[in-house]
């Protein structure tokens, strides 16, 4: 992940910021078209999008409105605009700050270090689960145990984030497949103990002798902690 993409077709001002940003201590990236921002933006995920407004072909406006489609990300934009009714468009249509042109680098800088904080600092310990030598990433849905990446998705990863964010407690057969499927799910209970089968077989080091996620008899299943 690199900190920052910025869009902007100024090649003067483009380069400024990116120098002043890199010098800041940000890895950065930057696009001169809303077009080859959005196709960074497949391809590398960034912390914070310094998105311009007047741009050559799509405008920052229909690019934050496409990128809102797929990514989260905070976005702060900039414009010589000063109208508060472009203001209003840009945080309507998904910005999370607004910058006016021409702007002190310094206050730039605080500007994004700030985006940081609120969209990551506070959400990483949600993002990010770890149970002893386990870590789950849940917005990209990634799984790793002792360092190895592990191909855990679907209903595998979710029964998996469930007892991650449960660990130790003993939860009731009923009630982790109504969590999983939903009530009105048309599923056998069934189906759950192949679930599990397949998780144990991926995360257990011997998973006819479960350590992990424990089996309590009559009740449900427990993920870590002592044996019942």
């Amino acid at each position: 992940m690199k900190d920052i993409l910025i869009i902007e077709d100024n090649q003067e001002l483009g380069a400024l910021i990116r120098d002043f940003l890199v010098r800041d201590g940000f890895t950065v990236e930057w696009k001169e078209s809303a077009e080859e921002g959005l196709e960074s933006i497949k391809e590398t995920s960034f912390k914070v999008l310094l998105l311009d407004i007047m741009l050559p072909g799509m405008d920052g406006y229909e690019a934050l409105q496409e990128i809102r489609k797929t990514k989260n990300m905070p976005v702060l934009m900039m414009s010589a605009k000063t109208d508060d009714q472009s203001k209003i468009l840009g945080l309507d249509v998904g910005a999370d700050d607004y910058i006016e042109k021409p702007f002190s680098f310094p206050v730039l800088s605080s500007k994004i270090k700030a985006l940081i904080r609120r969209s990551y600092d506070m959400r990483e310990e949600k993002d990010i689960l770890v149970y002893k030598d386990i870590s789950m990433n849940v917005q990209e849905r990634t799984v790793i145990k002792n360092g190895e990446s592990l191909h855990i998705t679907g209903k595998e990863f979710d029964i998996l984030e469930y007892f991650m964010k449960n660990p130790e407690t003993v939860i009731r057969k009923e009630k982790l497949f109504d969590e999983i499927w939903g009530n009105d799910c048309f599923s056998e209970m069934n189906t759950l103990n192949v679930y599990i089968r397949w998780l144990r077989e991926k995360l257990e080091e011997d998973p006819k002798n479960p350590q992990l996620i424990q089996t309590v008899w009559k009740v449900g299943y427990k993920f870590g902690g002592t044996k019942e």
